[in-house]
Order: C-alpha cells, then structure tokens, then sequence
C-alpha cells in the first residue's frame, strides 16, 4: 500500500489514493489499517487514516478513519491536504481554481493557495455551523431528548472528573463541546477530563472537547481533545466551533487567529452564514506500507 504522510498545523494523517477499490470489489478493513498505521510505536504514526476516492458530485471524496479505526465525518485540517495529495496524484487537476470534496458531512470547497508551483496553503467553506441541540446532538441534562435546552446548547452546564462546566455545543459537520476559561490552557488536564467529556451520556454520539482561552478580538488560543483520536496538535472543525462559539458570546470579532499547539489556523465567520477557514498544508514523506 503506497501511502503519503501530511499534516496541517500538526494534525497528521496517512493518506491513501484508494480509487481503484471504488470499483474492484476487494474489500479492505480500512478499520483495521487505520488503526495500525495510526500507531506511532508500532505502525507509521498519525491521527488517523484519509483514503482518496472518486465521487459522482464531486471533484473527489475523502473517507477518513480516526485513529481507533472509527469513521469521522469531517476533517478541516485533512481536507485541506487531500487536495494536496489529489493534485500530487493526478486526481485533481491544476488548471482548477477550487476543487468540491465530498465529505460525510457534506460537499465542502477548498481553494488552494499556492507559493510557486507548491500548495502550502488553502481556504475552505466549512459550511454552516450547526446550534440546535438535535444538530449537534447533545441531549437535555435529565431528559431523552434536547427540548429542554432550548434553540441552542452554549450554555451547557456539566459536571465530570470534579470540573464544573459550562460548554458551548457547536457541530461544523461533527460535534464539538467548547470551554472558555480564565486559567492557561496549557495548564488544564486534558487528558483527564478530555475522555470523561467525549463518552458523556450528554453526547450521544460522542463529543470533541475543546478549551480556549481568549487573548484579543482577533486571537484565541486552543487545546483540542479530538473524538477517536485523543489529543491532537491542531482540529480545523474545532478551531471553527471555538471561534463560532466565542463570536456568539461577543468575545471576537469577524476574523481570528486560533493558536494550537501544532500552529496557527485563520477563521472568518461574521456570524452568519458559511465558516472560512484557512491554514497551512505539509507532506512529511511517502513510503509503502507492507504489514
């Protein structure tokens, strides 16, 4: 199996041009694969496993496997170097401006931003964030469904690990629980009380957890406990649901910079309509796996 490497911002993924099983028949446990490339003892080290596909509405489509072999829906950080990867292997073409990737989150564009005849970068139309608890889906404290939230669910409050929380849910096509706090970021136990959020009962479908800490209008700095793959250097959809989430609070502005560990992404969104994101793409190395 011929594979690429990439990240953006930090957030690796293996990448696999698998358009030929589109139509071979060969059925492969992607499950499986992904979660043993994803090791980074034991395997070749990522967040996850992005195959390359072909689609009928699309420019192309992305399949993605977190890295405990679970399907994910959508990937900001991956969508934006499967373009990459898709012109490297001639599944895109060049002479395109933007490119529309079906995603299970539905069809987003990505538009590449190129230094020479490299992409380093792109911007992507993240769609519209979704606010309505049945959307996200987050489930009212003591009840079966979410009416007794309300509209929205961005004052959630939840208790977990000793933590007294007060979330902002937000789905940008995955769903995403969002802490602002006063205390740095960097000093919080994420590792504690990340899983202890992402298998609340609360999140039916599990949750992505971020924490952010407000620094300007237009710079947030944030941490991400990432569903199926634990923590992870930088999230495109939870940088957008921080963002989302800070904006409808009058914490930000229209544009902000959202600082991760693994580098820095660019969201616009003025309060309607589609999130914008932009951010840096990386190849690290390509390689064959034979396990």
């Amino acid at each position: 199996m011929r594979f690429v490497k990439m990240h953006g911002a930090g957030n690796d993924y293996i990448y696999v041009d698998a358009r030929d099983t589109d139509s071979s028949g060969h059925a492969t446990d992607w499950e499986d694969v992904a979660r043993r490339v994803s090791d980074r003892h034991f395997g070749i080290g990522s967040d996850g496993l992005i195959l390359l596909r072909g689609s009928d509405v699309a420019d192309a489509r992305m399949q993605m496997f977190n890295a405990d072999g679970s399907e994910g829906m959508m990937c900001g950080n991956g969508i934006r170097c499967l373009v990459r990867f898709g012109l490297d292997v001639s599944a895109l073409s060049s002479a395109k401006d933007a490119f529309d990737i079906e995603t299970a989150s539905g069809v987003l564009n990505v538009r590449p931003i190129w230094s020479g005849d490299v992409m380093t970068r792109a911007s992507v139309s993240m769609g519209m964030p979704r606010l309505r608890p049945e959307e996200v889906p987050v489930i009212a404290p003591g009840g079966s469904d979410a009416a007794g939230i309300g509209e929205t669910a961005l004052d959630l409050p939840l208790s977990v690990g000793g933590e007294e929380l007060r979330l902002s849910c937000v789905s940008m096509g995955n769903p995403h629980a969002v802490q602002f706090m006063e205390s740095a970021v960097e000093d919080y136990p994420l590792t504690t009380i990340g899983p202890l959020v992402e298998r609340h009962a609360t999140f039916p479908e599990g949750v992505n957890f971020e924490i952010v800490n407000t620094l300007a209008r237009d710079r947030i700095r944030v941490r991400v406990w990432e569903r199926g793959s634990g923590i992870t250097l930088a999230c495109g959809t939870g940088a957008c649901a921080a963002m989302v989430a800070a904006r409808l609070r009058g914490l930000v502005d229209d544009e902000v910079v959202v600082e991760m560990p693994g580098g820095e992404l660019s969201i616009f969104w003025p309060g309607h309509g589609e999130v914008v994101m932009e951010g840096p793409v990386e190849r690290v190395f390509e390689g064959e796996w034979t396990s």
